[in-house]
């Protein structure tokens, strides 16, 4: 039986272990490595897994965990936060990401 993940770390460690290193932040409607400071636009970004979360006191305190590659082979992560305290900008640059961009995989077990 699978061990479930019930925090976005537990799944950013296990993530990074499998080669997922890179961090994003999101900065003046582009997606910034943080290391090369490269701005990424949403046609240069694929989605291999994404996970939601909701909080655990808090059920409005909810996330989102993007598991990313970008079109020059950047592996990495970003946690968008989602829900009524959302950044509208930054959710709406993942809404721009072209449908061919996503994976339907979510689970980390699957990935090869």
């Amino acid at each position: 039986m699978k061990k479930e993940q019930k925090h976005e770390t537990d799944y950013i460690d296990k993530y990074q272990n499998e080669g997922y290193t890179t961090n994003y932040l999101f900065d003046k409607g582009c997606l910034i490595d943080a290391e090369t400071k490269y701005a990424y636009q949403p046609d240069e970004i694929y989605i291999v897994a994404h996970h939601r979360y909701e909080g655990m006191s808090d059920p409005d305190d909810m996330s989102i965990l993007y598991v990313i590659e970008t079109k020059d082979q950047r592996k990495g992560t970003h946690l968008l936060g989602y829900g009524p305290t959302a950044d509208l900008e930054e959710a709406e640059f993942f809404k721009d990401i072209p449908e061919g961009n996503y994976s339907t995989n979510a689970d980390i077990n699957e990935l090869t």
